[in-house]
């Protein structure tokens, strides 16, 4: 994924990315309150050799003090000194637990041991810490001293350094825990909105479209959450975003298939319910305003919709003439000025792949072609039923509409393979219910001019000779 796919992630998952992060702070800021607090104490001991104070003996007992001040580190956890600081504060715990509490220290070149207890409590820590370098240092001097009667340790350790009671604790550390935690929130927040983008099968926008098929893109049609109250948004509120889509599809639709001389197109989908249909009327439509003399078909002959779209009788239509119950001219109604003519479904018949199939609807088509400019076929969807495979195949050209949001990338890849399978010619896909806001937002610069092309406000007189007067 490009950058832009990441900055297009965030900000389709931000309110997830903050959600996680307020998690992360909340579960740092509780824990760090619930916590018991942890204190800390050192004390130092310093580490010398009994010398005859020549240059020679200095330089010597200072190379042996620093070779052995690491071996006395790893002496403090040892039950040999453990033990004795046990004992002296009577502390009921073992040598080994006790252990886990003290880290010695020795910085590099140095004669000095650094001895850091922890404990819950900070007068013990300081105690702890006290006592185990007294019990070093009595242990170092017993180990390192001749046996001989009356000899003396060659080796001094002297405590540097008194471990005081701490004040404040080491641990919880609030600030730098609420800091880890935002963190680990925002990472999780980032990798989950990432995780869930690459698992999306659903297509959202013209990207996710591309990744399936080179198929182009005609056009977008905007969400519209009462498109079931209005179909016919076109007739019903023509200066609507929505209706303007419909008319930037019918601009494209215009350059589509120059080299073919028939303009009749199939309009289907994947699956139902991605406003092929309503796609279909509008596009019918905004042609017949157009000029255009155009014949919308309901050719979908299991679920026909468009004779009620249109507020047409739908008794008798297509599966008539097919069976030839009834004349074309008897079937075919006007619509609007005249420009727009409807020819409903008809009788639901029992084999409708077998009547688009056949030979009468091939001679049909070619009559359609004579008489209209534009023939738009409204038809089943392509992945329960062959219906519009056929009749693809036989007009000459498809369009696909695919809902952003609903259909599913191997879905439309179904449709396309369904179409190619049979040689239907797929003239272009047509993108429906696209949000207006958000990532995935639909731009009008993609296929045409934006909301108000073309119109002009219906301004009273005496505000348009106010305005007059202004502009002056």
């Amino acid at each position: 994924m490009e950058l832009r796919d990441y900055i297009r992630i965030l900000r389709k998952s931000w309110v997830l990315i903050v959600l996680l992060l307020l998690v992360g702070v909340g579960a740092a800021a509780a824990y760090s309150l619930t916590a018991t607090p942890v204190f800390s104490a050192s004390s130092k001991v310093f580490v010398s050799t009994q010398s005859t104070g020549t240059a020679q003996d200095l330089v010597q007992g200072n190379s042996f003090t620093v070779q052995r001040v690491k071996t006395y580190s790893d002496l403090v956890a040892t039950p040999i000194v453990l033990l004795p600081v046990i004992g002296t504060l009577g502390l009921n715990v073992t040598s080994e637990s006790l252990s886990q509490r003290i880290t010695a220290s020795a910085p590099l070149d140095t004669s000095i041991i650094e001895i850091t207890v922890t404990d819950t409590n900070p007068v013990r820590a300081a105690d702890i810490a006290n006592a185990t370098s007294q019990s070093l240092t009595a242990v170092v001097q017993d180990i390192e001293t001749p046996a001989e009667t009356g000899s003396v340790s060659p080796v001094k350790l002297t405590r540097a350094q008194q471990a005081d009671v701490p004040s404040t604790p080491v641990s919880p550390n609030v600030p730098l825990n609420i800091a880890l935690g935002g963190l680990i929130g925002i990472v999780l927040g980032v990798g989950f909105a990432v995780l869930r983008e690459t698992l999306e099968t659903r297509i959202r926008n013209e990207r996710d479209v591309k990744q399936v098929t080179d198929v182009p893109i005609l056009g977008g049609i905007v969400f519209d959450s009462k498109a079931a109250e209005r179909p016919l948004i076109v007739h019903v509120d023509p200066r609507s975003p929505r209706a303007e889509s419909f008319r930037s599809l019918r601009t494209n639709l215009q350059f589509l298939d120059v080299g073919r001389p028939d303009r009749s197109f199939v309009i289907t989908s994947s699956i139902e319910s991605e406003g092929k249909s309503t796609t279909g009327a509008n596009l019918a439509i905004a042609l017949a305003d157009a000029g255009s003399r155009v014949l919308l078909v309901d050719a979908d002959l299991r679920r026909p919709k468009i004779a009620d779209y249109m507020g047409v009788e739908g008794a008798v239509g297509l599966t008539d003439v097919l069976i030839g119950r009834a004349k074309l001219s008897d079937v075919v109604q006007p619509w609007g000025e005249g420009h727009l003519f409807v020819l409903p479904a008809g009788e639901m018949p029992p084999n409708p792949s077998e009547l688009l199939g056949s030979a009468r609807m091939a001679a049909l088509i070619k009559e359609f072609n004579m008489q209209f400019d534009v023939i738009i076929f409204d038809t089943p969807p392509l992945l329960p039923v062959t219906d519009a495979a056929i009749l693809a195949k036989i007009v000459g050209g498809a369009i696909i509409v695919v809902a952003a949001g609903r259909t599913h990338k191997n879905q439309l890849k179904g449709a396309v393979a369904a179409l190619d399978n049979v040689g239907a010619p797929i003239s272009g896909l047509v993108l429906t219910m696209l949000p207006t806001k958000g990532p995935d937002a639909y731009g009008y610069g993609h296929y045409g001019y934006g909301y108000g092309y073309g119109y002009t406000e219906d301004v009273p007189e005496e505000k348009l000779s106010r305005r007059i007067k202004n502009l002056k």
